[in-house]
């Protein structure tokens, strides 16, 4: 059985339902610890439950020479009713050719393929120049509060250099390979509460209808043009994605409507300005409201240079693939690691089932991912 899909097995089979870690990073630790990194458990968060972080990093030669971090998350979505599964999401199990249970693509396939890649690596390099240094989480599919970020704040405050980061979200669409993240949307929440005055329908002119007054200003909102987009974005967008109102009863009029919406945003656009457009819009529509946002992250972007061509090339030497560089779908803790790391980049196996039922991963994508991890080290580091 190769290293590869051994150790996702055993990663799979702890059931790291978020925030629960249940014994991954000490796992993945005890590997890395034989390598000669030095682990560090970072807990943040509630004394009762604290997120558990896990920080590992192997010095080089020369302390002139970059810093390259794998970083990722050890927690995964919860199962879904176990009962639609085809088998047991916490039970490794083989599958037309594919490794299934949750967090098999995302993303503890990457994760072993990251820590056997380190293995593959120091074995043909006994003292590289450069340092290697892992960063993990327990802390991504939740509220992201207490994981990536605070380690980041942490490492900053040390005075941590780190030149190259690779994150092992599931990008490839079609094929291992086909696709790498050099970038990510900014994401902007807000909550929009409309006020207006209860009253009975048969007498309008005693109330006042809070969702009749967030009509205009919501059309518009939906059908501005935020910007463009540039070449490595698509334009910004907004979407509603909740409208709260009334009381139940269909013969009142109610108080108090409430709509939560969401920017994804290019570089083209700040966070701050688009608050300043949309409250615009709504005082020019007479709204009356309070708005309550949200920063989840500010869009980043890798241009192409050392990090994009090694991971390209390693890439294609495996696959035989050039891959696509993109910046489209949600948010990663990418978005954290790019204030420290100047270039941060997310690559790992194919995506279609993440999240889903039956999340699997192709059996055959492991070894290679494994390898292109390794080769990219070769790349950087030596």
């Amino acid at each position: 059985m190769s290293r590869t899909l051994h150790l996702t097995e055993a990663l799979i089979a702890r059931p790291s339902t978020t925030p629960d870690d249940a014994g991954c990073q000490a796992l993945l630790a005890e590997r890395l610890g034989a390598l000669g990194f030095v682990c560090e458990t970072l807990r943040f968060g509630p004394d009762a439950a604290p997120v558990l972080n896990l920080w590992a990093r192997r010095a080089g030669r020369s302390p002139q020479a970059p810093t390259l971090v794998f970083a990722g998350h050890t927690d995964v979505v919860p199962t879904g009713p176990v009962e639609r599964w085809s088998s047991d999401p916490f039970t490794p199990t083989h599958v037309d050719g594919h490794l299934q249970g949750r967090g098999a693509a995302d993303m503890k396939a990457s994760l072993a393929a990251m820590v056997v890649a380190a293995e593959d690596f120091y074995a043909a390099h006994p003292d590289p120049a450069g340092s290697l240094a892992f960063l993990l989480t327990s802390d991504e599919e939740g509220p992201s509060v207490d994981g990536t970020v605070r380690v980041v704040e942490e490492l900053a405050r040390r005075g941590e250099r780190l030149d190259y980061a690779i994150v092992g979200e599931p990008t490839s669409v079609n094929r291992l390979g086909d696709m790498i993240k050099n970038g990510r949307r900014g994401t902007l929440s807000a909550r929009l509460t409309v006020q207006g005055r209860q009253g009975h329908i048969a007498y309008p002119h005693l109330a006042s209808n809070p969702i009749h007054a967030a009509l205009g200003a919501l059309t518009e909102l939906v059908s501005t043009s935020w910007d463009s987009g540039n070449r490595h974005f698509p334009p910004t967008s907004l979407q509603i994605s909740n409208f709260r109102a009334g009381t139940g009863a269909t013969n009142v009029i109610p108080g108090e409507a409430q709509i939560d919406f969401n920017f994804r945003f290019s570089t083209e656009s700040t966070a701050e300005g688009l608050k300043a457009r949309v409250t615009a819009i709504l005082q020019r529509h007479g709204v009356p409201h309070t708005l309550a946002w949200t920063l989840g992250g500010q869009p980043f972007l890798t241009a192409e240079g050392e990090l994009c061509a090694a991971l390209s090339a390693a890439i294609e030497a495996e696959t035989g693939l050039r891959p696509e560089l993109s910046t489209t779908g949600g948010t990663s803790d990418g978005r954290f690691i790019a204030r420290l790391c100047p270039q941060v980049v997310e690559f790992g196996p194919i995506n279609a089932t993440i999240h889903q039922i039956d999340e699997r991963v192709s059996l055959d994508s492991l070894e290679p991912l494994a390898a292109i991890y390794r080769r990219t080290l070769e790349h950087l580091l030596t």
